[in-house]
């Protein structure tokens, strides 16, 4: 097993004394035929902390060959704090995540991954001027862009992975695949497309309707430089004449002076909302510029220079993209940001060759993508049918739900002689809710007890506010405990919560779980929803540590990116991806509400996914009991499966002892 990192807050006294006074932004330098390059996620917080002109940070350039800054300086903005680190000099709690990463003033808080970054460098930005109004447009709408973690939101997943992995694999290979965009800028060609809805969108449809009337009394006015798409086929669709673009550049003004409101005619009053002209595409999320066209402008730029360069033709499949990117230049700090980066921005000029006009209608790209989503969305057929044909066919096969007798049903917390900062009465749930919360963490903590000896670092996965492992922390003091969460304000509970207690055997990191890569020994989840089941399962897997967690929101699983369902040979060797979702989705019934009879049909389909899953795991060398927490009745998903890897990992733990 790889050396194992033992996390704490004396992390913070190594090299890195500038941690004490500001958090410090860890970027990633690599190589290209030997020369050092910056990857596009590093570009892109780059480019943010230029366009928020944000100095809140110690920006350290992280490589294996030192003197990196001094090579790259035209890339980087001289208003900057930039420092050289070697990646074996790196915090251990940064070097457990991939980068981009954060580690705040104490040395104990850890956000890692771009969104999540992007989304602190904002917030701190307007925490030192409240009044940038442009910086708060980033984050869109109720402050949510690319907020949701890419593990279940494809928007997040196309722009935070898919087409910075899509341009830098170009970028890679320039000679391959030129003629062909890669599927996730296809995608996002295809997105800019489609008409927009906001939530004011009636109103400012009129408005356009009001305009598109006066306009016809006059001569039709000319394009912005691009021409329309209705005069030659194959060239950008023509940059609409102001409504849109102005609502859009009107929310980003810093002065915030309001808009003056104008009443429409009675005419247009009378107008139905679906005879009302859609709205245009301005920018990547619709209207307005937001966090997104901050991630995608880095990617598209170095995309769409490469192919000016080596094979221009295939711009002309990308009209709307090549509108988008026209659009962003004209966002007020983007051309300033760009150049401090030394990106020269430029509006592309296409060929004009009749021989030039896009691909034909058999050989469009855009055919792949949709024949690709076919087959995604066939993978997924809708819910039909009841659990007892799938159950009646698993048991022909010799297949039923089997439960393991709870080593310590009886085990329980000294809640009476613990701090109140470990109660769960202190996250304001009802004295109902807390008591059974309470037994699930006896349940829990009883098993990662067993599992846990000195020196163990120990993974709570989507902690929330830290209720397992706040506990686990004082419980085992010589154990070094890592919250992981996405959910910052969660996270900032938790923290506050341990502070209080005065842990110092607790760490935290903000971040999906793709982007924590650290070594740990025993791994722990209370309700991980759907499918945080099987990757808190697959993280445990490939650290080769154990695992304890409990199971929820069965009818949220589906097929992921990593693993489909069934997971297991046995299973998969019985039922269709729809019998087995047929399973998950009446696993979900067994609220307390329900008749008896029901509710026990959803506890046996419980009790059968898990079962599939434990299986899966054991082709890996693992023993998995598949148990109920005691009582029953302390949750309606009252499954947990505890597992540990054979006993040469470094876990000396085997059935017996359980």
């Amino acid at each position: 097993m790889t050396s194992l990192y033992y996390y704490s807050t004396e992390l913070s006294t190594m090299t890195h004394t500038e941690i004490k006074r500001h958090p410090s932004l860890y970027l990633e330098v690599c190589s290209q035929n030997e020369e050092p390059r910056l990857p596009l996620h590093t570009s892109i917080a780059l480019f943010l902390l230029s366009y928020c002109d944000c100095k809140s940070f110690k920006v350290f350039l992280v490589s294996t060959e030192p003197g990196s800054s001094q090579s790259l300086r035209s890339q980087l903005s001289v208003s900057l704090d930039v420092t050289d680190v070697q990646l074996e000099d790196l915090p251990q709690l940064v070097r457990g995540c991939r980068l981009p990463a954060v580690l705040d003033e104490t040395g104990s808080l850890c956000r890692a991954g771009l969104a999540v970054v992007l989304r602190h460098i904002i917030n701190k930005t307007l925490k030192a001027d409240p009044s940038r109004n442009d910086v708060l447009a980033l984050l869109g709408f109720k402050k949510t862009c690319l907020k949701a973690c890419a593990e279940v939101s494809k928007w997040t997943r196309l722009c935070e992975i898919g087409i910075p992995s899509a341009v830098e694999e170009h970028l890679k290979n320039p000679n391959n695949h030129y003629q062909q965009p890669p599927l996730s800028i296809l995608s996002l060609e295809r997105r800019l497309a489609e008409p927009v809805k906001v939530h004011n969108d009636d109103k400012i449809r009129r408005q356009k309707l009001q305009e598109q009337r006066q306009n016809q009394k006059n001569e039709s006015p000319e394009g912005r430089g691009i021409p329309d798409s209705e005069s030659e086929p194959g060239q950008p669709p023509q940059v609409c004449d102001g409504l849109e673009l102005r609502a859009a550049l009107a929310k980003l003004s810093v002065d915030s002076v309001p808009t003056p409101t104008t009443r429409e005619n009675s005419e247009i009053r009378k107008v139905k909302t679906t005879d009302l002209p859609p709205l245009e595409h301005v920018f990547a999320e619709g209207l307005y510029f937001t966090l997104t066209d901050v991630v995608l402008l880095p990617c598209i730029h170095q995309y769409l220079c490469s192919l000016l360069a080596n094979a221009a033709s295939t711009l002309h499949q990308l009209p709307h993209l090549l509108r988008w990117y026209s659009r962003v230049q004209e966002v007020p700090g983007v051309l300033r940001a760009a150049k401090a980066c030394g990106m020269a921005l430029s509006i592309p000029q296409l060929p004009t060759s009749s021989g030039l006009l896009g691909p034909s209608a058999e050989d469009n790209p855009t055919s792949l993508l949709e024949q690709e989503e076919g087959q995604e969305m066939s993978t997924q057929p809708p819910f039909v049918g009841g659990p007892r044909p799938t159950m009646t066919k698993l048991q022909e096969n010799g297949i039923e739900a089997a439960f393991a007798p709870h080593p310590c049903p009886a085990w329980t917390l000294p809640w009476d002689s613990l701090p109140g900062a470990i109660n769960p009465t202190e996250g304001k749930m009802s004295n109902i809710r807390a008591a059974r919360k309470r037994q699930q963490l006896n349940n829990l903590v009883a098993m990662v007890t067993e599992l846990a000896r000195p020196g163990y670092t120990v993974v709570d996965f989507c902690s929330g506010t830290g209720h397992v492992g706040i506990v686990l922390a004082h419980t085992l003091p010589d154990c070094q405990v890592i919250l992981i969460e996405n959910k910052e304000e969660s996270l900032v509970r938790a923290q506050s919560r341990s502070a209080e207690l005065g842990l110092k055997n607790l760490s935290f990191i903000q971040a999906n779980l793709d982007y924590f890569t650290g070594a740990f020994h025993i791994g722990v989840a209370l309700h991980a929803c759907g499918v945080a089941t099987d990757m808190v399962m697959e993280h445990c897997i490939q650290a080769r540590a154990a695992f304890v967690i409990s199971p929820c929101c069965y009818g949220f699983i589906q097929n992921a990116i990593k693993f489909s369902f069934p997971k297991s040979k046995q299973f998969q060797e019985t039922l269709t991806y729809k019998e087995h979702m047929i399973l998950c989705r009446f696993a979900d019934q067994t609220a307390v509400q329900l008749p008896p009879d029901r509710r026990l049909i959803g506890k046996q389909c419980m009790g059968l996914v898990d079962l599939d899953r434990s299986w899966a795991a054991e082709t890996h060398g693992y023993s998995v009991l598949v148990m109920t927490m005691e009582p029953e009745s302390c949750s309606p998903k009252n499954n947990m499966l505890v597992g540990w890897p054979p006993q040469n990992s470094g876990l000396e733990v085997g059935a017996g002892q359980l």
